[in-house]
């Protein structure tokens, strides 16, 4: 097992494109070809977490917050941050981290804090855009089958919950192969070809892109395919920010913030004035989610289970919503059952630990 193979598994289930620009997802520290004796979950990368890891025998941790933001420009041991990488790469040890790619995943943190709560009809509260595009190549008639065949099977073709979608149309083609060529159709230097082709267009993602068009290369008799691909703005529903849905029954909202504190392990949480109403429709976002405040209020939401907000920023309630803060750590604790279920899934019979350690820098006096 390499250290690539962990990293190719995770970015299955959340493609590192689909992170925000300024994170820093990714291996941070290692060898991505190093072979795996173990690998240690965690939320952050501390020195404890690296002591650990080497106490349990596993050369690679995973983590969802980055050790790495930013450059670094000595490393001189003078901060945690530097002294973990001293000791990390002293002793062979990888760092990943997999965070708002995670964040941003139709099945990542904000459904598995929903599925702690009981949510049902969920959905992103902040579609991402941006994240589609059309396909189009042209096929000769009789190995149309084949190329769209090929595309299905590397993902091309996935509109909501339906798989292997396509539009194809018929025409004809026209080309002269030149004196060099190996025409599939045709000699070098001969006269012009006139062919029955398909037009075919399927809806690819950015993380398939590559895969896609190998695969299509790949199955296409012409040597060279024609073919274009258009950046689509289209709203993708399974991709963004946030999550909303319904708890199975309306709650008061006392009632609903004692359920949050026990099912989210939280010691204690700050919100907003309550109003002594039922609340069914709740908005959440792991970590700092102070930005996605209007659109929880504008999509009805009756609560706003979120982390970090600042003095200030409560005042934005208005009385429209609960801001309900239970702590970044409380947020997304859980995050290291998804790398788990991932990882194990994937690999069967092999050290992927959760680490005994809480890495939460916020201690409460209560």
């Amino acid at each position: 097992m390499l250290v690539k193979d962990i990293i190719q598994a995770i970015e299955a289930f959340a493609p590192a494109v689909y992170q925000e620009s300024y994170d820093n997802s990714g291996l941070q520290v290692g060898d991505p070809n190093m072979e795996v004796t173990g690998v240690l979950l965690t939320l952050d990368v501390t020195e404890a977490i690296v002591a650990e890891a080497m106490e349990r025998n596993c050369n690679m941790i995973v983590a969802h917050h980055p050790l790495l933001f930013s450059g670094l420009k000595r490393i001189s041991g003078r901060n945690y941050v530097e002294r973990v990488v001293i000791k990390t790469i002293k002793h062979d040890i990888a760092i990943y981290a997999a965070h708002t790619n995670l964040d941003n995943v139709h099945n990542g943190v904000n459904a598995r804090i929903a599925a702690k709560l009981g949510l049902k009809e969920t959905s992103v509260l902040m579609p991402m855009t941006s994240t589609l595009r059309k396909l189009h190549t042209f096929v000769p008639a009789a190995a149309a089958d084949k190329v769209r065949d090929a595309m299905f099977a590397a993902g091309a073709g996935s509109v909501g919950a339906y798989k292997e979608c396509s539009y194809n149309v018929a025409g004809s083609g026209t080309f002269k192969p030149g004196a060099d060529t190996h025409p599939a159709i045709g000699t070098p230097n001969g006269p012009r070809e006139t062919v029955d082709e398909v037009k075919i267009e399927v809806l690819i993602g950015k993380h398939n892109e590559h895969a896609v068009l190998k695969a299509m290369m790949d199955a296409h008799p012409y040597e060279d395919v024609a073919y274009d691909i258009v950046a689509l703005n289209n709203i993708n529903q399974e991709l963004g920010a946030g999550m909303i849905g319904k708890l199975k029954q309306p709650l008061s909202e006392a009632d609903f913030l004692s359920l949050l504190k026990s099912n989210m392990k939280a010691d204690c949480i700050r919100h907003t004035a309550l109003a002594g109403k039922k609340v069914e429709k709740i908005a959440i976002c792991g970590g700092s989610g102070s930005f996605l405040l209007k659109d929880a209020i504008n999509a009805g939401a009756d609560v706003f289970v979120t982390a970090d907000f600042k003095y200030h920023q409560f005042f934005d309630a208005e009385g429209k919503i609960v801001i309900a803060d239970i702590g970044h750590y409380e947020t997304e604790q859980f995050t290291v059952e998804i790398f788990e279920e991932i990882l194990k899934d994937k690999f069967r019979n092999f050290a992927i630990l959760l680490s005994n350690l809480s890495t939460n820098p916020v201690n409460y006096f209560c």
